[in-house]
């Protein structure tokens, strides 16, 4: 297994923050640099996932006994305090609304979401190189596909928690490991030459690639948050299978065959389901017992759809100019 390590700092906070985490954890550290409210201030965003990947595969070079140092959490909460006034500058905090209500601004939500669509350009404008710089960018998520979502199964009760079960219990495959979505999308890395160990490009992406993570860890690991989560994930369901179904076409017009198209196929079937289920079951079903929550929801749903929107406004306009999407050059090509 390839060893998981900090990447490069990006900034002063980065820099005093991985210094602090190859050290032994407990002793005094002096405080870091403060943070600015900035989704894509590279910094910012970077040092906040590093404080939650230690929630989820940890860094080799990193002692685990940092996840729970209450140092470090108070500098997590630093960081998460300027992002959530980052989100919060971005995306307006709905007006809640009645429980039989829900379905219908979930929906309203999505059919609102505007940008470019890099789907319609994956399906047939893209080059190789572009189709493997947009997999670079999704395998920040797609290699822990569900997981942060998945905090949030114990912070519910009944028919919404069963709903959230169903929906994660596809995403790992139905307990089959060569199912799971995670392993179906390493397959698509390899079929196009790109390293599918875990977090191989965390020093590649832009910060806006990394927000979209850190929102769904944010929204997971804390209950306060936890209509949040759920908007979130019926947004990602929502706006899902039409997308995959083009992705799938244009790796299939770039040479993919069924193996590295398999990850994007099956969200096409699987996605449609799940956003019935992430609607009705889990989100409605929340508000109904929650109905101070709705707000919150709606929030989170809000939050996937404007990053998401952000995220396309900074690829497009770079690969439309030729440009690459990455930090430094573009990724090494291997053959199809």
């Amino acid at each position: 297994m390839i060893p998981i390590r900090l990447p490069e700092a990006r900034g002063p906070i980065t820099a005093h923050l991985f210094e602090r985490l190859r050290e032994a954890p407990g002793a005094t550290a002096p405080p870091l640099p403060s943070a600015a409210p900035d989704l894509e201030d590279p910094d910012l965003q970077l040092a906040l996932f590093a404080c939650y990947e230690l929630h989820y595969q940890g860094f080799d070079d990193v002692d685990d006994r940092w996840e729970w140092e209450p140092s470090l959490l108070r500098v997590r909460a630093m960081l998460e305090r300027a992002f959530e006034e980052a989100l919060a500058r971005a995306v307006p905090w709905p007006e809640p609304v009645g429980p039989r209500d829900v379905r219908r601004r979930l929906n309203e939500l999505a059919a609102a979401a505007d940008g470019p669509s890099v789907s319609a350009f994956m399906r047939r404008e893209a080059t190789l190189e572009q189709f493997r710089e947009f997999v670079v960018h999704r395998s920040i998520y797609h290699l822990k596909e569900a997981d942060p979502h998945t905090w949030v199964i114990p912070r519910l009760r009944g028919g919404p928690k069963a709903a959230l079960v169903e929906i994660q219990a596809d995403e790992y495959g139905g307990g089959r490991r060569e199912r799971m979505h995670a392993e179906l999308f390493r397959g698509t890395m390899r079929h196009l030459g790109l390293d599918d160990s875990y977090g191989a490009y965390l020093g590649r992406v832009p910060p806006i690639t990394l927000a979209i993570s850190n929102a769904m860890s944010l929204f997971g690991l804390h209950r306060r948050l936890r209509g949040a989560a759920l908007g979130h994930l019926a947004a990602l369901e929502m706006t899902s299978s039409q997308p995959n179904r083009r992705y799938a076409m244009g790796l299939r017009r770039l040479g993919g065959d069924a193996v590295a198209t398999r990850f994007y196929d099956e969200h096409v079937q699987a996605d449609a389901v799940h956003e019935q289920i992430a609607v009705h079951d889990m989100c409605v079903g929340f508000a109904t017992e929650h109905p101070e929550q709705t707000g919150v929801l709606l929030w989170g749903a809000a939050c996937a759809l404007t990053l998401e929107r952000l995220w396309a406004g900074h690829v497009m306009p770079r690969w439309e100019r030729g440009r690459t999407s990455l930090a430094g050059d573009s990724v090494a090509s291997s053959p199809v």
